[in-house]
Order: structure tokens, then C-alpha cells, then sequence
């Protein structure tokens, strides 16, 4: 497990070289492989969660906004 963080900073490594050079579609399959071995670690498998939480945390916030009802849930 241990050669999983050598990978993901090489990944890292790889997106900035590909974002200097100007090739987006590098810098983004670079990035997103870094994501998947970060995700497959111990210390990044709460992640998903996380980010669920927030998508739905912001959804509940805003969707009244959206939909005209009042804060209050009187619409």
C-alpha cells in the first residue's frame, strides 16, 4: 500500500507537467487517476461520503430558492 502514495503524487506530478504544457485532456485523466488511487486508499475512502453529504446539503439549502417556497415551508 505503501507504493499507492508514490503513484498519486507521480499522478499529481503528471497533471501540473500536462497543465503547463497546455494539453487539458492530459492534465485530466492525470488528475481523475490521482482521484481513484486516493479513493482506494484508507485515508480517502470516507470521500464519497463526504462529497454526497455536501451535494445534499447544498441541494436541501437551495432547492426553496428555487422553487419559490418560503423558508419557513409555507409556500
Amino acid at each position: 500500500m505503501g507504493s499507492v502514495g508514490v503513484l498519486i503524487v507521480f499522478a499529481i506530478l503528471g497533471a501540473v507537467i500536462c497543465s503547463k504544457a497546455r494539453v487539458a485532456g492530459g492534465a485530466i485523466v492525470f488528475s481523475l487517476i490521482a482521484v481513484v488511487l486516493f479513493v482506494s486508499t484508507p485515508v480517502g475512502s470516507g470521500l464519497p461520503a463526504s462529497i454526497s453529504k455536501l451535494v445534499g446539503t447544498v441541494n436541501e439549502s437551495t432547492t426553496p430558492a428555487l422553487t419559490g417556497e418560503r423558508a419557513g415551508g409555507v409556500g
